[in-house]
Order: C-alpha cells, then structure tokens, then sequence
C-alpha cells in the first residue's frame, strides 16, 4: 500500500520552543501526529518530524511518498548530502543524533521525499504547520535531549 505522509517544524525563536506535525495517509486510514518541546531549532523540528513519521509505519518496506517544506531535510536525502555526512560520522554537522535516527529508519522503507512550497496551497502542508505551531505554544512541552546550544 502506498503511503503519504505530510511534515512539518516550527520554531518560535532560533532556538525556542519547538513543534513538528505529521499527516501520515493510507488507503481511507488517517494519523496526525505532534509534539512540542522546551528549547530547539526549525532544522530540529523539521527533521524530528520526518523521523517520528517514518517510525510509526507498522510494515517494514512501505513504499512512502514523503511531502515537506524544509529544503535542509529533502535536499539532504534527494542529492544524497547526508550518505556522505554518514561515511565522514556527521563531523561538523549539526543535528547528528537525528540524522542517525533517519537513517535507520529511513533505511526500513522505501520513501521518496517532494519539496513543497510552505504556508501555500498544500492542504496537509498547512495542517503540519497547524500542529506544529500548536504544539510549540503547548504548555507540556517537552526536553528536546539532542539539542545542542552553539
């Protein structure tokens, strides 16, 4: 079954409060995921998304059409940046505990990703962004752990 799945992250302040949301769609079957944490970056956030969506397919090898606005994350993947970032062990890259937990489960999947235009007509796109801010204004917001301060 081909699966669809729509991300998001905000930050409110560089660090600050964060959020991510996630659509996920298969077949008639719909899941939206969010959090929100204490101290974090939009890269973070954006990036955490595309992880905790990817790790809630309950099948090994899905195939996934993977939609989101951060051209760090899809151009990462797409031209194949972090594969080498991986070989080199992240050196003086930011955000390596979440890059290593993309590729594991990026690696359990078979996922296209698709840049899209943020805050325009993409309805689940918007709905990301809904959640994510949503999440970052929550009042149990949670200790982003890989966050490192510069």
């Amino acid at each position: 079954m081909q699966i669809t799945i729509y991300t998001d992250g905000s930050s409110l302040g560089n660090p600050g409060p964060g959020g991510f949301g996630c659509v996920l769609i298969a077949g008639p079957h719909r899941k939206e995921i969010a959090a929100g944490f204490r101290l974090t970056t939009n890269n973070r956030m954006e990036l955490m998304a595309v992880c905790v969506a990817l790790e809630a397919l309950k099948f090994e090898g899905s195939q996934v059409t993977l939609y989101s606005d951060s051209k760090y994350v899809v151009d990462a993947v797409e031209k194949r940046w972090v594969f080498g970032w991986e070989r080199k062990g992240f050196s003086g890259k930011k955000n390596p505990d979440l890059w290593q937990r993309f590729l594991r489960v990026y690696r359990r999947h078979q996922v296209r990703f698709v840049w899209v235009k943020g805050h325009a007509e993409t309805v689940e796109n918007n709905r990301c962004d809904q959640l994510a801010v949503a999440a970052a204004n929550g009042s149990n917001l949670s200790e982003d752990y890989g966050y490192q301060p510069e």
